[in-house]
C-alpha cells in the first residue's frame, strides 16, 4: 500500500507538473491575443472536458503529456514559391491547411504566426520556464523548509574495534584488531556529547576536528545519557583517516586512491537530522543540476545505446543511467515504502520533492532541444524568422513573410518517432532491468 501511495503521488506530480507548463504557453498566448482552442493533459481519449469562453479544458487517457491547440501555428506558404509534388509536399501542406482551417473568418489576426518574434518566443519559452521555476519552487522547501540530513553530536553507533580502511564493510572485529577507544571507555549509542576535553561541544564537525587533533592524548569527554550527565576519560587512537574537501566528500589522488592523513579516531558515527539550510544554496543547487542534466543530454544517444545493450544483452544496467517514467514510479515507490530506521515522513517527503524538482529540470533541458515538436524547434525558428525581418529592414527590403515551419513537419514527425522509441525502450528496459534505489 506505501509503495502504491508513493506511485500516485508522483503520477499527481507528474500532471501538474504538465498540466503548469502548458499553462505557461497558454497564459502568454492568450495576452497577446492568440484564441487558444483546446488546454489538455495527457493523450489519447479525452476523459473529462469542459469549455469555458473559447477554450476547451480537458484531462485525457495517456498521463505522458499535454498540450494547448494555439490557432494559426502555421502560416499558409509563400505564393512566390512555386508548389512541389511528392508525398513530403502533400505533408506540409495538410499541414498547413490544418492550421488555417482552425482560424475563424476575420480572425487572421489572431493566428499565431502573425505575432511578432520576440511574442513568439516568449509563448514558447512559457512552458519550460514554468518547469524551471516549478523546480526552483521545490528545491527551495525543500531546502528552506525540511532542510538536509546534517550529523549531529548524537550517536547512532560505537565500533568495538579499529579496522583499516581497506577492510570490507562487513568486516568482524578479531582479538588482533586494536579495541576502539569509545566502546573502551563506555561510550554507548543514543549518548550525546556535550563536552570534550573540557570545551563545551556546539557540533559535529567542531567535535571532528577536536578528535582528529588529539590523537594520543587523554582528555575528558562528558556525553548525556538518559538525562543525566556522564564524564569519563578517552584517549583517541592515531590512525590514517580519509582527507575530506568542503562538500565532505573523500579526496583521491591522480590515480583514484583515497588521500589519507594521520589522525585520531574514536569509533564513533553520528545520528543525522534534517535542519533547515539558507536559501542561498537554491541557485547553486539548480545550477548544478541543470549542468548535470545538460551533460545527460548531450550523451543521451550513447546513454540509449548501453541501455538497449543492457536490456538485451548481459551487460549489468550502469545505476546512472537514463530513466523513464515507469523508473520514476518505482523510485517513488521505494522511498515511501522503506523501512529503513530513520527514513520518516519527513525525509520520504523532502525525498519525493526532490524527485520532482530534477524531473521539470529534465523537462526544462529537454523541451530547449531545437527540433521540433519540441518547444525549442519553434523558439529557432521565431528566431529564424526575427533575424530575417532584422536583415531586410538593414537592407531596406518589403518586411518578410512569417517563417515557414511547415516545412519542418517531415523532421518533427521524425522526432516524435524517435522520442516514441525511445519511450517504449526506456519503459521496457524499467520493467525487465529496472535501476534501484536500495
Amino acid at each position: 500500500m506505501a509503495y502504491l501511495v508513493g506511485v500516485l503521488v508522483m503520477v499527481v506530480g507528474v500532471l501538474v507538473s504538465i498540466g503548469l507548463h502548458e499553462i505557461g504557453h497558454m497564459v502568454p498566448a492568450k495576452r497577446f491575443g492568440v484564441r487558444v482552442s483546446q488546454y489538455m493533459v495527457g493523450f489519447g481519449p479525452t476523459l473529462w472536458s469542459t469549455t469555458r469562453g473559447e477554450t476547451e479544458y480537458g484531462l485525457k487517457a495517456i498521463p505522458l503529456g499535454g498540450y494547448v491547440r494555439l490557432v494559426g501555428m502555421y502560416p499558409p506558404g509563400d505564393p512566390r514559391r512555386a508548389e512541389k509534388t511528392g508525398r513530403i509536399a502533400e505533408l506540409i501542406q495538410s499541414a498547413r491547411d490544418a492550421s488555417a482551417d482552425e482560424i475563424y473568418p476575420g480572425e487572421e489576426h489572431r493566428a499565431f504566426y502573425n505575432l511578432s518574434s520576440p511574442k513568439k518566443v516568449v509563448v514558447m519559452l512559457g512552458g519550460p520556464v514554468m518547469n524551471l521555476l516549478i523546480a526552483i519552487v521545490l528545491t527551495t522547501a525543500v531546502v528552506v523548509g525540511f532542510g538536509q540530513l546534517e550529523p549531529t553530536t548524537t550517536l547512532e553507533r560505537v565500533s568495538t574495534c579499529v579496522l583499516p580502511l581497506d577492510a570490507p564493510a562487513d568486516a568482524a572485529c578479531t582479538d588482533a584488531d586494536l579495541a576502539a577507544p569509545a566502546a573502551a571507555a563506555g561510550l554507548l549509542p543514543g549518548d550525546t556529547i556535550v563536552a570534550f576535553g573540557g570545551d563545551d561541544v556546539s557540533g559535529w564537525d567542531q567535535l571532528a576536528d577536536q578528535i582528529a587533533q588529539t590523537g594520543g592524548e587523554t582528555t575528558s569527554i562528558v556525553v548525556e545519557r538518559d538525562g543525566q550527565r556522564v564524564e569519563t576519560e578517552i584517549t583517541p587512537v592515531v590512525t590514517d583517516r580519509p582527507v575530506y574537501d568542503a562538500d565532505g566528500a573523500p579526496t583521491v589522488d591522480a590515480s583514484g586512491d583515497a588521500i589519507t592523513e594521520p589522525a585520531g579516531f574514536l569509533g564513533i558515527g553520528p545520528t543525522e537530522e534534517l535542519e533547515g539550510q539558507s536559501i542561498t544554496l537554491v541557485p547553486g543547487m539548480i545550477g548544478e543540476r541543470l549542468s548535470q542534466t545538460a551533460s545527460v543530454m548531450l550523451t543521451l544517444p550513447q546513454r540509449l545505446v548501453d541501455v538497449a545493450q543492457a536490456v538485451f544483452g548481459d551487460e549489468e544496467r550502469d545505476e546512472n543511467s537514463v530513466i523513464g517514467v515507469v523508473g520514476i514510479g518505482r523510485f517513488a515507490g521505494e522511498i515511501t515504502s522503506s523501512d529503513v530506521d530513520g527514513y520518516g515522513v519527513e525525509l520520504m517527503s523532502a525525498d519525493l520533492l526532490m524527485i520532482l524538482a530534477g524531473l521539470n529540470i529534465a523537462l526544462f533541458t529537454f523541451n530547449l532541444i531545437p527540433l521540433l515538436p519540441l518547444d525549442g524547434g519553434h523558439v529557432l525558428g521565431a528566431l529564424y524568422e526575427g533575424a530575417r525581418r532584422q536583415v531586410a529592414r538593414v537592407r531596406g527590403r518589403e518586411r518578410s513573410l512569417p517563417a515557414d515551419t511547415a516545412r519542418m513537419m517531415p523532421l518533427a514527425y521524425g522526432v516524435f518517432v524517435v522520442l516514441a522509441a525511445m519511450g517504449v525502450l526506456l519503459v521496457y528496459a524499467d520493467i525487465v532491468k529496472p535501476i534501484r534505489l536500495t
